[in-house]
Formats: structure tokens, C-alpha cells, sequence
């Protein structure tokens, strides 16, 4: 079940954007702070199934954004079910960047990642628009903004934005998206991809949670039985989901170490209340906006200014969250 992206299936009328300038210094060019050198970076946060993706695309709507993906299972070639990958429908027109542009046998180090993303930033930030950093790998987001030289923190200043939701309503979550990535072909699309001959799950997208836990389904299927051969495959997407869930608890207990030991200033967005509702479209859209992308967008807005007493421009850009969830509630029940 694909809960994070649904705003962007939603026969909407085109939303409201607000429309700041540029934040690079140059001929020509304004900036959004006129007290600094610095460029803007927006990172955005999560365990994995949280929403991430649906916040970066309701981020990059409203700002002259685009998304820098900073998941490395993600930057390889392939396997797009398994690995959860942001469709073309999904993204809504919002160039992605440094998705899917590996070969799936490529090794991607921390450092290799760095380097890709900071030419990444540059290339965004010198077409006038905003970079957003999102993804699931923490490791390298901090290798990245807090590299040994000081050199990106000195260049950028960062809005961290961290969606949350309560680990035993994900775990309920992950368990339900694994069903529906099988309904979606994700068994067949590892089949293709499974190789007899190599087992090495140690490299390039070959890590990715719901591959290796496919070997002892591939190899044995064909000396079971109906009933064996669907409790074995059970047995397979049990795992699946355990890892899955396990991945989360590490990647949220890193970000907690960043806010704790590391002192970054991360703003938590607590999405449970969405995915309580996950049954009714209408109600988890409503509480998606009421209660992540709206107080999002008013923190980027604030960061994007960079003065907190400029109280209009901040309010306005509550209002345009305000008047998006009444036209979504009304386009919804229409």
C-alpha cells in the first residue's frame, strides 16, 4: 500500500506556489538572505515508509525546488518495486535527481555519494531553484553535510525536516506494503534479476531488503509442492517484513542520535495521526496536510526567509496550506 505519494493521484486543480527568488549570489541574481553568503539546502528525513517522498514532492510543488534522492539503494538501476522507487506519476513533474543512475552491480561508497550529491546541489542551485535532499540513508547525508573539511556547512545552510510516526503504527504499515508490492509484481521482478550462479549480496543493489531473502525461495521452489513452495514463500515475506522494520528502528535511531549527540537542529513532523486514518483516503489526506506538509511548508517558508519577524510572508504561506486542504476536502468528497 502506497500511502505517501496519493495527493498527486487527486484530480487537483494546479496548487499555489510561492514564488521566492533565486538563492544564489551572483550577476543578476537575489537571494534570500540578505545578511549571508550562504545557499539553502532543504534535507529531508524518515524512516523508511514514513512519507518522505509525498513531503519532498509537496515541498518542491510549492517552492522552485527539486529533489536530490540521498537513498543508496536507490541510486542503482533497477528493481524499482523492490527498492520502492518514486514513479513518474508520483513525483509530478519535480526533476529527481541521482535516482536510478547507477549500474545495479556498481558499489556506492559514502564518499562516491558525497561527490555526486554536492555536484548535484550545484547544478540545481545554479538553474535558481531550491535542492531538496531526501532519503532514507543517514549515513551518508551525514557524511555529506558534516564532512571532515567543514566545507559544506560552510557553503550551505540546512532546514532538516524529520517525518516520524510511531514504530508500532509503521510496523503495521510496512507489513501492509510488502503485500502490495507482491500484488505489484515484486516477486517476479526479483526472478528476473536472480542470478543461480552468484550469491553475493555484499554489493550494489543486491543489498537491497527484499533480494537476498529471495535465494532460498529461487533455488528450492521447483523441488516443493503447491503447499510448500507458498509456505516457504510466506516464510520469505515474513522476513522481509522484519528486516524492513528493523531498517526503520536503525534509521530512526540515528536521527536521534544526530538531534541528541550531534546537536543538529532537526524539526520533527509526527505523521501517526495519517496513518491511522490510512483506511479513508479522504481523512488521511486532510490530516496529511493539516498536519505534515502545512507546518512544513511554514518552516521552509521561515528558513527560506531567514528573518523571523517577517510575519506576513510566513502567514501567507499558512494561508495557501489552509485554502490547499479546504479545496482537497471539497475536490475529495465531490
Amino acid at each position: 500500500m502506497k500511502i505517501s505519494m496519493a495527493m498527486c493521484k487527486q484530480p487537483l486543480p494546479p496548487s499555489p506556489t510561492l514564488d521566492f527568488p533565486p538563492a544564489r549570489f551572483g550577476p543578476n541574481m537575489l537571494t534570500l538572505n540578505p545578511y549571508g553568503p550562504k545557499d539553502k539546502v532543504v534535507v529531508i528525513m524518515g524512516a523508511t515508509g514514513t512519507g518522505k517522498s509525498r513531503l519532498s514532492v509537496d515541498i518542491a510543488t510549492r517552492f522552485r525546488a527539486e529533489i536530490i534522492n540521498s537513498d543508496k539503494i536507490q541510486v542503482h538501476q533497477g528493481l524499482d518495486i523492490v527498492t520502492n522507487k518514486i514513479t513518474s506519476e508520483e513525483s509530478c513533474g519535480v526533476p529527481h535527481h541521482l535516482l536510478g543512475v547507477l549500474p545495479p552491480e556498481a558499489d556506492l561508497t559514502a564518499a562516491n555519494y558525497c561527490h555526486m550529491a554536492n555536484l548535484s546541489i550545484e547544478s540545481v542551485l545554479n538553474r535558481g531553484k531550491l535542492p531538496i535532499i531526501v532519503g532514507g540513508s543517514n549515513s551518508y547525508v551525514e557524511a555529506l553535510v558534516d564532512d571532515k573539511e567543514n566545507k559544506f556547512r560552510s557553503r550551505y545552510d540546512c532546514c532538516f525536516l524529520w517525518v516520524d510516526v510511531a514504530l508500532p503504527v509503521l510496523h503495521g504499515f510496512v507489513s501492509e506494503r510488502v503485500d502490495k508490492m507482491v500484488e505489484s509484481g515484486m516477486v517476479e521482478e526479483v526472478r528476473e534479476f536472480f542470478d543461480f550462479s552468484n550469491s553475493d549480496y555484499s554489493r550494489g543493489i543486491k543489498k537491497a531488503i527484499g533480494f537476498p531473502e529471495f535465494d532460498r525461495f529461487f533455488r528450492n521452489e521447483q523441488f516443493l509442492n503447491v503447499e510448500d513452495r507458498e509456505e516457504l514463500l510466506s516464510k520469505v515475506l515474513e522476513e522481509i517484513k522484519r528486516n524492513t522494520f528493523e531498517l526503520a528502528c536503525r534509521q530512526r535511531e540515528k536521527i536521534e542520535r544526530l538531534r541528541k549527540v550531534k546537536k543538529w537542529s532537526i524539526q520533527r513532523v509526527d505523521a501517526t495521526p495519517v496513518f491511522t486514518k490510512r483506511r479513508s483516503k479522504m481523512d488521511a489526506n486532510v490530516a496529511w496536510e493539516r498536519l505534515v506538509a502545512g507546518p512544513s511548508t511554514d518552516t521552509v517558508s521561515r528558513f527560506l526567509l531567514d528573518i523571523a519577524s517577517r510575519r506576513p510572508l510566513v502567514e501567507a504561506s499558512t494561508a495557501v496550506a489552509a485554502a490547499m486542504e479546504r479545496e482537497l476536502s471539497r475536490c475529495l468528497v465531490a
